[in-house]
């Protein structure tokens, strides 16, 4: 995969992360599963980053957060994502990064493989957010790709 897909990828991620936000934001007393589950989101995106940068793990993968406090490592999230992407070059795309799981276990995976991976994770777990919001009588965030692109926040 091309190194700007990815970049293109990256800014949908985080446009999508904002709307999910924005959405639970509005309602007052967002459901509690959805908190934790935004949290994941944004602790398993650092999660990621901190291994493909070589660094110790820098947050649980499941913190308790409250929104205002995912929002603020989202931001923070947001900028050191930038500084990784500015300093990545095609060719490391392709190069192994070896990491250890929260099982344990040693791994090996291919930067780019790891990078699709977040964007995936994060969509996944937003299909859940979504669930849970509308199963509490409300609109959730309208967070599909096409969507994004479609209306300027991706080009």
């Amino acid at each position: 995969m091309l190194l700007e897909e990815l970049r293109r990828l990256f800014r949908y991620d985080e446009w999508a992360n904002r709307e999910v936000i924005t959405v639970l934001r509005g309602m007052g007393a967002p459901p509690p599963r959805s908190l934790k589950v935004l949290a994941h989101i944004v602790a398993a995106e650092q999660l990621w980053l901190d291994r493909l940068k070589r660094q110790p793990q820098s947050m649980p993968v499941w913190p308790e957060l409250t929104l205002d406090q995912t929002e603020d490592a989202q931001d923070a999230l947001v900028q050191r994502w930038a500084e990784y992407f500015g300093g990545l070059t095609p060719a490391a795309l392709h190069k192994p990064v070896g990491y250890t799981n929260s099982k344990g276990e040693k791994w090996s995976s291919r930067a780019q493989d790891v990078l699709l991976h977040v964007v995936m994770h994060s969509g996944y777990h937003r299909g859940q957010i979504a669930s849970e919001v509308r199963a509490s009588g409300h609109v959730p965030a309208y967070t599909d790709f096409i969507h994004a692109v479609r209306q300027g926040f991706v080009e």
